[in-house]
């Protein structure tokens, strides 16, 4: 699978751009991408309707915006870009707004980018990285940060008040405990959550017990008797309705002790990991 240093070559990345509000900023990003080669003019277009479709969710943590669409035609080679705002904007996110960083995404498949994904995850949930990110002087100084550390991950501290083993029979017979983490087209924002989430159930122990599926708004409502719960947005908890299962919203998806807090609640656990990412 591609490096995330590979997908995001210097050419795509702006600094210091301005935006006179979130539509312009996400044409920002995804005129970067038309650009670098990786897409239409309109797959831009589709990266707005997503938005106007689907409400702000792709604010998944304070400050940032991760811009995508679906999978199509409009997509040439994955690949995506990053602008950070001179000045930041609403999106309308009731808990992350105003952004000041988008990060945009051109997936050709819902498979290739998987790994660069769970690495820009790591890195903006990394306080000391996300900042050296944030600071950079050049396209070349944050390009230069990406790849330096995009390949690498710290192993995950122990918790202190690690919760016991959970069941070893979940509710899907499936043979493990399913959660479901959910966005617009399951080719991005779900991917956030999903490694945060992963490295909370690595802290516990729990992995071999527990995993962790990211999935798009239509699927998850065929594969909800699978899960335990489903883990997304605001707005996308709102599209989804009742699938008969519990339907738990994160505003960070960065965020490794919201995402501890979620967990226990889903599970009925007592206790708190102070340890934050974020």
């Amino acid at each position: 699978m591609a490096e995330l240093s590979e997908l995001l070559p210097v050419a795509a990345v702006r600094l210091d751009v301005r935006a006179a509000d979130w539509r312009a900023a996400v044409r920002a990003a995804g005129g970067l991408m038309v650009a670098t080669g990786a897409c239409t003019d309109a797959y831009t277009e589709e990266m707005l309707d997503n938005v106007t479709e689907n409400g702000p969710y792709i604010v998944v943590a304070p400050g940032f915006a991760f811009a995508h669409a679906r999978p199509s035609p409009a997509v040439l080679h994955t690949g995506m870009s990053w602008v950070r705002l001179a000045e930041p904007v609403e999106f309308g996110h009731e808990t992350n707004d105003p952004v000041d960083l988008v990060v945009a995404l051109a997936a050709r498949d819902s498979g290739a980018h998987t790994e660069a994904m769970a690495a820009l995850a790591r890195l903006l949930a990394d306080p000391v990285t996300s900042a050296a990110l944030r600071e950079a002087a050049t396209p070349e100084a944050l390009h230069a940060v990406l790849a330096g550390t995009s390949g690498t991950a710290a192993t995950p501290a122990p918790v202190e008040d690690t919760p016991a083993p959970v069941d070893e029979q979940p509710r899907s017979g499936h043979g493990l405990h399913k959660i479901l983490t959910v966005c617009g087209n399951g080719v991005g924002t779900s991917l956030f959550l999903k490694n945060t989430l992963e490295q909370v159930l690595d802290r516990w122990g729990w992995s071999r017990y527990v995993t962790v599926e990211a999935t798009d708004t239509i699927s998850a409502k065929g594969k909800a008797s699978e899960a335990v719960a489903i883990l997304t947005s605001r707005e996308i908890a709102r599209t989804l309705g009742d699938v008969g299962v519990p339907v738990k919203v994160v505003e960070d998806f960065t965020s490794t002790a919201e995402a501890d807090r979620v967990l226990r609640d889903t599970y009925a656990v007592d206790g708190m990991d102070d340890t934050d990412g974020a």
